[in-house]
């Protein structure tokens, strides 16, 4: 079993068997008693580990959080030879059933947000409520397929969809997590991406929803992000003023605005004093955002 280095919490980390399916990786940390869960799921090319260990700890301060590798990334169930959205989305209704989760908030960023939607639309009765982040109903004129990309690393395609990474022991450890999802996967995964669309369906959510908006997103262009809030009904809209690679770049940037979402959709929010930004912030001295209604 392995954790997750941090100053206030250490996450575990285990392989479970999702029956029929295959064998996945877990992270999960029990938050406080009586708490909520979080299932955190993941963008295309990254691991949970990437996308979501630096926001474990303050996520975790006041809610059950899980997060599962997706299959064919990290140590994830493997893809097969097509990698498909609705498999990710079943895989994670299996795992609930195996921990024996009651309802959950699902909240994905990228295309785990994706994943989420259909998590919706396939298991409506195991969601409380949803967080969507950097996401949108459709990627097909966001990310288009290329030629160019077939001689690529998994590597280098994850980062060029992450845009800057600035700190050079961020951007190591995200080339070393990004190395662990074939190329095949990678491309079949964005393959998929592309492919969706819940333009239809996604006006029938009817459960607690909250958008979070990278502002300076240059994968998933704000207006289809603006679209996806707007298409939901009473969905809250909670902005960050950062690219698409802002989970991984600027952690305590976009862990405020994550918090606000999170507390839109449930009840902790209206029950608990929310913590002063010294109690969320990463013992770093850095100023969070706040989550700005649109």
């Amino acid at each position: 079993m392995r954790q997750v280095p941090g100053k206030a919490v250490t996450p575990l980390t285990r392989l479970v068997e999702l029956p029929g399916r295959g064998v996945t990786r877990v992270w999960e940390y029990p938050g406080p008693r009586g708490a909520q869960t979080l299932m955190l799921i993941h963008g295309v090319t990254f691991t949970a580990e990437l996308n979501w260990g630096k926001h474990f700890a303050p996520l975790s301060r006041h809610f059950r959080v899980i997060a599962i590798d997706l299959r064919g990334h990290g140590d994830g169930i493997s893809a097969g030879s097509r990698f498909r959205l609705e498999d990710c989305a079943d895989d994670i209704a299996a795992l609930a059933q195996v921990l024996g989760l009651g309802r959950f908030v699902a909240v994905g960023y990228s295309m785990g947000g994706m994943v989420a939607q259909l998590l919706y639309r396939r298991h409506p009765s195991l969601l409380s409520g949803l967080v969507l982040c950097a996401t949108a109903r459709t990627a097909a004129a966001a990310i288009r397929w290329n030629p160019f990309l077939q001689p690529m690393s998994a590597e280098l395609l994850g980062m060029a969809l992450m845009g800057p990474v600035e700190d050079p022991a961020t951007a190591r450890q995200a080339r070393a997590q990004l190395r662990r999802t074939s190329l095949s996967t990678a491309i079949s995964a964005i393959q998929a991406v592309c492919e969706f669309s819940s333009h239809s369906w996604i006006g029938e959510v009817d459960v607690p929803t909250a958008v979070v908006i990278t502002a300076r997103d240059r994968i998933v262009p704000v207006s289809r992000q603006l679209r996806l809030a707007r298409a939901i009904p009473g969905a809250s809209v909670h902005e960050v003023d950062a690219d698409h690679a802002v989970c991984v770049a600027r952690p305590q940037l976009f862990t405020q605005a994550l918090l606000q979402a999170c507390w839109s959709v449930t009840a902790a929010r209206a029950d608990v004093t929310q913590p002063g930004l010294a109690d969320t912030a990463f013992s770093t001295g850095t100023a969070l955002s706040t989550g700005t209604a649109l």
